[in-house]
């Protein structure tokens, strides 16, 4: 008899998982979601005003270095290439994502070499700061104050709701300043945007005869005995009904606006004043330039603390969340047959590419090692 697995989710964590493990012929596997979709906040559906793909959950962009990522995902559907050129509007103007040299020249007013932008820029830093300790440090030692205070200052407080010197270093690592002109918001080998969105490959790794999709139930962890596995996707602190209390996270709500034409001429800009409410406007038409759309529909994005019947987005990981943590982990530890996955179920952030190379990674674990012994985070949420 085939081994009963559940899984709580049907995002990218939970379908990868899913369809590896069905695919050894070894296991039925009943996949849960709360929502009525597949693919998590990665949902992509045809706005039916407009007639555009829209990302409903905020923009995806698919970056990776890993080949096989890559392949993988392009096995369930094709990607066309894809290019994220943000653009930031600040109180001097709009500028060029990540800082550049294009963004160094124009806001400095120079004409400066790779070299000479080089020293430029050592001129402005914090040279007294060795190993900056929060965002704020980690700006001010790489980027100077000018710069932090135009680009990422207003930006992080409105993002994440704290000073960002509350804030781990590590966020402003995913920015790194380039001193050339080139302009594209990722540095991974392969990028691009599924053509049939997102949705349709995760229902395309989801169909398999040995797994059942459930939409619209929510897996209760008290069910895990009618279960040989469960793999948790799902909030960890949730799985134990929050009884020590909340992981805080960062969620958004959304303004919709509909108009003719082409409203801001780019898909992302970042809006970094602090007096400006929103964080960002995308416009979703531009995700997908291989089809014309004479309207277009875009959301203004709000960030806020996300509360009990929010969506959670961004784990914010403070100094109090990491103590929670560790208490919730140390319960994980002592659960039998269940692991935990994922962004929510290890409490990371982590991009599309790091969750499905976690679940396949996983994945190879599993079909060579006993039930019993399997793991029980794809990766440790202290590591």
């Amino acid at each position: 008899m085939k081994e009963h697995i559940g899984i709580a989710g049907a995002g990218f964590a939970g379908a990868v998982l899913a369809r590896e493990l069905a695919d050894t012929g070894k296991f039925r596997i009943t996949v849960f979601d709360e929502r009525n979709h597949v693919a998590g906040n990665c949902h992509t559906a045809r706005d039916p005003e407009t007639g555009v793909m829209v990302h409903i959950y905020s923009p995806h962009i698919f970056n990776t270095d890993r080949e096989d990522i890559w392949e993988y995902v392009n096995h369930w559907g094709k990607f066309e290439p894809f290019i994220n050129r943000v653009k930031a509007n600040t109180a001097k103007g709009i500028f060029s994502l990540p800082i550049n040299l294009l963004t160094i020249n124009q806001f400095f007013g120079k004409k400066l070499s790779p070299a000479e932008a080089r020293d430029f820029i050592g001129s402005k830093v914090e040279q007294s700061i060795k190993e900056p300790k929060n965002f704020e440090e980690q700006a001010l030692k790489f980027l100077g104050q000018d710069i932090y205070n135009n680009f990422f200052y207003g930006y992080a407080k409105k993002q994440w709701g704290v000073e960002p010197s509350e804030l781990p270093a590590s966020i402003l690592k995913r920015l790194p300043i380039r001193f050339n002109y080139d302009d594209n918001y990722y540095d991974k080998k392969y990028q691009g945007i599924p053509v049939s969105g997102y949705t349709e490959i995760v229902k395309r790794i989801l169909d398999h005869n040995d797994i059942e999709l459930r939409l619209g139930t929510k897996l209760d962890p008290d069910r895990k005995r009618d279960f040989d596995h469960i793999f948790w996707s799902g909030p960890m602190d949730g799985f134990f009904g929050f009884k020590l209390g909340r992981l805080t996270y960062r969620t958004l709500k959304f303004e919709r606006i509909v108009q003719n034409g082409d409203y801001q001429g780019n898909p992302i800009i970042h809006y970094c004043e602090e007096e400006v409410p929103y964080n960002r406007i995308a416009e979703h038409k531009h995700f997908c330039p291989w089809e014309n759309h004479e309207k277009t529909v875009l959301f203004k994005e709000y960030s806020k603390p996300c509360e009990k019947d929010d969506i959670p987005y961004y784990p914010l990981r403070l100094n109090n969340d990491k103590k929670l943590l560790e208490e919730y982990t140390k319960l994980a530890e002592e659960v039998e047959h269940v692991t935990f996955i994922g962004r929510l179920g290890t409490y990371r952030y982590l991009d599309m590419h790091m969750v499905i190379a976690e679940s396949m990674d996983l994945a190879r674990i599993c079909k060579t090692t006993e039930l019993k012994n399997w793991p029980k985070f794809s990766v440790h949420p202290l590591s």
